[in-house]
């Protein structure tokens, strides 16, 4: 049974996370300079009904913000920065190990990123 076993604290998650950044390859990690990364445990029912998730269906990560290519100087105050949050939960769920962790979340931010650049699901390379 993948990953349904596996536990990991909060704190080595987190680590886990600096790992996998520190991984991206330059052009990725660049543009982590301007995005957030927060890791919460579940994504939101919120999140999940607006997604129109169904039960058993996993979220990994989630892009909040204004995709680049959206942006303008121009544009009016008030929009929060860019985050990608990363579900400790789901991705736990996924892996058996630290070592796919690491990949999970890379490929999680990758794909995350590709939002923060305007790319769409169906644009995505993976």
């Amino acid at each position: 049974m993948t990953g349904s076993q596996y536990r990991m604290s909060v704190e080595s998650f987190s680590e886990v996370v600096q790992q996998a950044i520190a991984a991206l390859p330059a052009e990725y990690a660049r543009l982590l300079d301007t995005v957030a990364v927060v890791v919460e445990d579940e994504p939101p029912a919120s999140v999940r009904q607006d997604l129109e998730m169904e039960d058993g269906e996993e979220l990994l990560g989630l892009y909040h913000g204004l995709p680049l290519s959206e942006d303008s100087f121009f544009r009016t105050g008030g929009q929060a920065p860019a985050e990608i949050s990363l579900y400790r939960g789901p991705i736990l769920r996924q892996c058996d190990s630290e070592a796919e962790m690491v990949q999970e979340i890379a490929d999680t931010l990758v794909h995350e990123l590709g939002h923060h650049v305007g790319l769409s699901d169906d644009e995505m390379p993976y």
